[in-house]
């Protein structure tokens, strides 16, 4: 029985003033007396967003301005790569010293991780995430400004910290706003649109740097142009009624609930499908990420951030060089680099039919698994052709699996912990970032060409067997219920 359809025989729900089902089911069993409905107010509040059958306009409105943010984190994350030959030209820069500058980066984002994942947890998702891109874009506008080497790494540094804790709580968001069983799909989304940002910082940098000594800096600039939408932000981002459920404010969270479901049956044209309330999450201390209930999910995941990483920048970062050293011509080399960045935008909406079909944790393991074929198959191939070809399908379903990822982070924990045990598992891949360099660096120098790939293709089949054996299935689970 819906939970709306008119009964004199059932009670009013004190939460919305629509009629409550004797029905109402819980994993835990049955909710019948009035005392446990007081008592359960809160979980029944979380399982109605959960019973949305679809995305509202509202929710498609939050997803522009989402990606809009998200579009700045890819865009930033490439910049460097497109800046450095200008940089090295104009300030007599070493390779050593555009590496450290990459490094540094990587530091700053390690500390935004973590650091924004816990002020989420304490002050909300909504705060974090407007200040942090106000943050990320001031930095950005600065490093435009650097006099100096010296001046530019510090404020990449201070840029990584907006970003990462930006973008980790956008992932938070998205998970406990959006429908159980749309979830996926809507972070397959966010991905997708935010990785326009790679083609287009590779065609803005070959466009404006183009123009002459200091062009550079008008990159740096548009990475600061995120400030823009903290402005809309203010005005169009709710908080995280999940959030604000915990954390005392349920006359808020109603309110977005209630308009969420108005304008969900507009859309249908019927009445809701009936609640279903999951046993209620203890709030939990700091103490219990590392406790024997989650710390094996935060291993889980730190192992499978940090194997994406090293593959991701690994690849990405180095690929152009590595075929250079090959025996390709530099210009030929970038436009192959380029034409493999492209599959990231592809990659991430193919996750979208079946990220929320299948198991996430399945669908993670498979795609990592091809990610290392198509590696060794990079490693081997002599024509043009396959090269291009294995490293676009490599591209593409390593974002899958980032996709993947990017959605199970914060649905393993629970939500006055879902910010920090995502962004701890976040920055431990950034950590890994750190290393990244030094260790394709260390076996191109010391084994050659093809052993740099297989060395990512193990780090693709540990990422694999990690999640396909030992992560937890998450799909079309409540938050509450995982």
């Amino acid at each position: 029985m819906s939970l709306n359809n008119r009964d004199p025989n059932h009670q009013e729900d004190p939460m919305n003033g629509s009629p409550r089902s004797d029905r109402i089911r819980m994993h835990a069993g049955d909710m019948t007396t009035s005392t446990s409905w007081q008592q359960d107010s809160t979980a029944i509040l979380k399982a109605r967003i959960d019973r949305l059958p679809l995305a509202t306009a509202t929710h498609k409105k939050w997803m522009v301005l989402l990606a809009f943010f998200f579009f700045f984190d890819t865009l930033d994350a490439a910049m460097l790569g497109y800046t450095a030959p200008a940089l090295r030209a104009e300030w007599g820069l070493s390779i050593s010293t555009i590496g450290l500058l990459s490094s540094v980066t990587f530091v700053g984002m390690m500390i935004g991780a973590v650091l924004g994942g816990r002020l989420a947890d304490r002050l909300g998702r909504r705060k974090i995430i407007l200040w942090a891109v106000v943050f990320y874009s001031v930095f950005s506008l600065a490093a435009a400004l650097s006099p100096n080497v010296m001046f530019l790494g510090v404020f990449r540094v201070l840029t990584g910290v907006g970003l990462q804790a930006m973008t980790g709580v956008l992932l938070v968001f998205v998970s406990e706003m959006y429908p159980k069983h749309l979830r996926g799909r809507y972070q397959a989304l966010l991905l997708g649109f935010g990785c326009v940002g790679i083609p287009a910082v590779a065609g803005i940098s070959s466009i404006v740097i183009s123009m002459g000594p200091g062009m550079w800096r008008w990159v740096f600039v548009v990475g600061g142009l995120g400030i823009i939408g903290s402005l809309i932000g203010m005005r169009v981002l709710p908080g995280s009624v999940r959030w604000q459920i915990d954390n005392g404010r349920e006359v808020e969270a109603e309110t977005l609930i209630a308009k969420l479901e108005d304008e969900a049956r507009r859309k249908t044209g019927g009445e809701l499908p009936e609640v279903v309330v999951a046993e209620p999450v203890p709030t939990g201390r700091v103490s219990e990420l590392f406790s024997r209930k989650y710390i094996g999910r935060l291993i889980v995941l730190s192992v499978c951030m940090i194997c994406f990483i090293l593959i991701n920048y690994g690849f990405n970062g180095w690929v152009a060089t590595l075929l250079v050293e090959r025996g390709l011509p530099q210009t030929q080399a970038l436009h192959i680099a380029f034409m493999m960045s492209l599959a990231s935008v592809p990659g991430s909406f193919l996750a979208y039919p079946i990220i929320d079909r299948f198991e996430r944790r399945r669908v993670g393991a498979i795609s990592m698994v091809l990610v290392a074929v198509f590696l060794l198959a990079f490693a081997v191939v002599d024509s043009l052709v396959l090269i291009v070809i294995s490293g676009f399908l490599l591209t593409a379903f390593s974002y899958v699996a980032l996709s993947v990822l990017y959605t199970y982070a914060p649905e393993i924990f629970p939500t006055n912990l879902r910010g920090l045990g995502a962004g701890i598992g976040n920055g431990m891949g950034r950590v890994a970032g750190l290393a990244q360099g030094f260790l394709v660096a260390g076996i191109y120098n010391g084994f050659g060409f093809a052993p740099v790939f297989v060395y990512m293709a193990v780090c693709a089949l540990i990422f694999a067997i990690t999640m396909g054996f030992f992560g937890m299935n998450t799909s079309n689970r409540s938050l509450e219920e995982v």
